[in-house]
């Protein structure tokens, strides 16, 4: 379990260099300069992002809870994590922050939703093969 959670994590700190990357790049580009410490803030809490979004996945790998279970602590803590963050950042104002917890919301339901809806018919589905 130690060994996928480190794994995990560093899959997560890669995404978060590339998109640190990016965003530099994009700084480069423009000829934006920020002060290191800005900088410097964004980066750690762009690993922090990265780490937990790369072991969040494994509380769907706690098999005696529920699908539904699953999803709602996964999004309870993804919501805290990342307004922790954004909030300690100065990521967000009044508005992008609702607009950021809306948005979580609605990705969430559309998983839920979808996920319930694919493996129901998958029970369909194999329930009229055992019929047959």
């Amino acid at each position: 379990m130690i060994i996928e959670v480190l794994r995990r994590s560093l899959v997560g700190l890669g995404f978060s260099a590339i998109i640190t990357f990016a965003f530099l790049t994009v700084m480069v580009i423009q000829d934006l300069q920020f002060s290191v410490y800005i900088i410097w803030r964004n980066v750690l809490g762009g690993m922090v992002m990265g780490v937990y979004f790369g072991t969040a996945s494994l509380v769907y790998e706690i098999e005696k809870w529920s699908p539904l279970k699953q999803t709602v602590v996964h999004f309870v803590l993804s919501v805290s994590i990342w307004l922790s963050l954004a909030i300690w950042m100065g990521w967000v104002l009044l508005f992008p922050l609702l607009l950021g917890i809306g948005s979580f919301m609605v990705i969430y339901i559309l998983f839920w939703c979808g996920s319930y809806l694919y493996f129901k018919r998958i029970e369909s589905e194999l329930n009229s093969s055992i019929k047959k």
